[in-house]
């Protein structure tokens, strides 16, 4: 763990926080390291973390949508709104659903957002987006409130900011987003239809090169009928400082790379391991080091968990190691890489320390899009291509191997449970996946997603009954 202790002693070398894309170019700090998620063409998952006030000005518009971007509501431009929405069709069809012998799933899901964000002056905003999601199909069980929601009030919060010599701090407070870590810890879980949000307070200071982050959320937990029954989850509360600096540029030329330190604490009342449930409290200290060097983009981080779960102690590592190298100029060429990853495991099932590794709210689909694998009890290593055979086109292909760290404990999913069985088995291949993902950008606000993957399924689970499984899906997604 020698690399583990160089990437964790990168805490002391900076301070951070996230920044709000409206400011960033005054204040200087990058938008895209502000812990706000990646801006591509003006749009971020993140609506709010959008900056459209080029649009304020009539003669930068294209068309009458370009309206909605900057809605002035006084004569001298300080109050105005900006409006967004997304319309997204989309078709999942799974063979051998939970990886058993059974008839293949098909959800056929429809979501609506819509959001506005109010700007009164420089300094104060406050944004509200509301939801909906339907869903029918075949095989669907009971489809959870984050698929089927009659309407939900997805983010509702005010912001206020101020620069007090030369440092940007900030305070967000309500319903929120959470993005500011690595993907695969923290997420906007865009896989749901009802995004993942969580509630409470948000304080950043921003300078040019150093920023700091504190926070204090509790998850929403969501009713599936309208907006009254969506709540704040008094069992669960995340919390914690993340902390960043800007790689010098004079010390490797041409770079644009950030260490991002961080400290959390996620406390859960209702924790549940091996069939147990009880209160659990877990400490996160890691170190993510990613950007651009070059034609080289690398995304690594390291943390180590502990804590307690109800009479057991926690101790528990994950590594994260993705990287990939442009083949030849300009932004669209050619990228081969391979990701590696490690999370311990054991534990699960009551024998000693609890050396599960756990993920607040990662993109568990970086392992598997049927979200068959999550970041506990795994190694992972998958060689990656990404092409653009067209103008619009992108094209991601990886074969990915997955093994278990510890063969005494379960194979887990995405949702954070054991497949039934899997603790009794001692091999520890736990499978093959082949998958590829395509996304067309028909126009600027409409796109279209493709995803196929193909599981094999290793000793690890065909020794415990579970099968392969093929996923497809398909979606199409206008915003604005």
């Amino acid at each position: 763990m020698a690399l583990a202790r160089i990437l964790l002693a990168g805490s002391a070398l900076g301070l951070a926080a996230p920044a709000l894309a409206q400011t960033d170019e005054a204040a200087g700090y990058p938008a895209i390291a502000a812990g706000d998620g990646a801006t591509t063409g003006g749009y971020n998952l993140s609506r709010w973390a959008e900056d459209w006030r080029a649009l304020c000005d009539p003669a930068k518009r294209d068309d009458p949508i370009d309206r909605l971007k900057c809605v002035k509501l006084d004569s001298d431009g300080d109050i105005y709104v900006t409006l967004s929405g997304e319309a997204r069709f989309r078709v999942n069809h799974t063979t051998n659903p939970n990886l058993r012998d059974a008839r293949a799933q098909r959800q056929d899901i429809f979501r609506l957002v819509a959001g506005a964000d109010l700007h009164v002056g420089p300094h104060f905003r406050v944004y509200g987006e509301v939801a909906h999601g339907g869903i029918s199909g075949v095989e669907l069980g009971a489809p959870a409130a984050t698929l089927r929601n009659r309407i939900a009030v997805q983010q509702l919060f005010a912001e206020a900011n101020a620069e007090v010599g030369g440092v940007t701090i900030g305070a967000r407070y309500g319903r929120q987003e959470f993005t500011d870590g690595p993907n695969l810890l923290v997420s906007q879980r865009d896989n749901n239809t009802i995004r993942y949000t969580l509630n409470g307070l948000r304080l950043w200071a921003r300078g040019k090169t150093v920023r700091i982050d504190a926070f204090d959320l509790k998850p929403t937990q969501y009713g599936d009928l309208g907006t009254d029954d969506d709540v704040i989850d008094p069992a669960r509360r995340f919390s914690g400082v993340t902390l960043g600096f800007v790689v010098p540029k004079s010390w490797l030329p041409g770079s644009s790379l950030y260490v991002d330190p961080f400290f959390w604490r996620r406390r859960n009342k209702v924790g549940t391991w091996g069939g147990r449930i009880g209160p659990a409290t877990r400490y996160y200290l890691g170190t993510r080091i990613w950007g651009d060097a070059g034609p080289v983009a690398i995304d690594w981080s390291v943390n180590h968990q502990w804590g307690q779960f109800m009479d057991q102690r926690i101790d528990a590592w994950q590594a994260f190691f993705s990287q990939n190298l442009r083949i030849g100029a300009g932004k669209t060429a050619p990228r081969i890489g391979f990701h590696a990853d490690y999370a311990s495991g054991g534990g699960g099932y009551g024998d000693g320390s609890l050396r599960n590794a756990y993920a607040p709210f990662g993109n568990n689909i970086y392992y598997s899009y049927g979200l068959f694998l999550t970041p506990s009890n795994l190694i992972a290593f998958a060689p990656t291509v990404t092409m653009t055979p067209t103008s619009g086109v992108r094209l991601n292909l990886e074969y990915q191997r997955a093994w278990r760290a510890n063969v005494h404990d379960a194979v887990y999913r995405a949702n954070g449970q054991p497949f039934a069985g899997t603790q009794n088995v001692r091999d520890s291949h736990i499978a093959d996946v082949a998958r590829a993902q395509v996304v067309w950008t028909i126009t600027p606000r409409l796109s279209f997603t493709g995803r196929y993957e193909h599981l094999m399924a290793g000793p690890s689970l065909t020794k415990a009954g579970y099968r392969d499984s093929d996923f497809i899906a398909g979606w199409l997604s206008f915003r604005f």
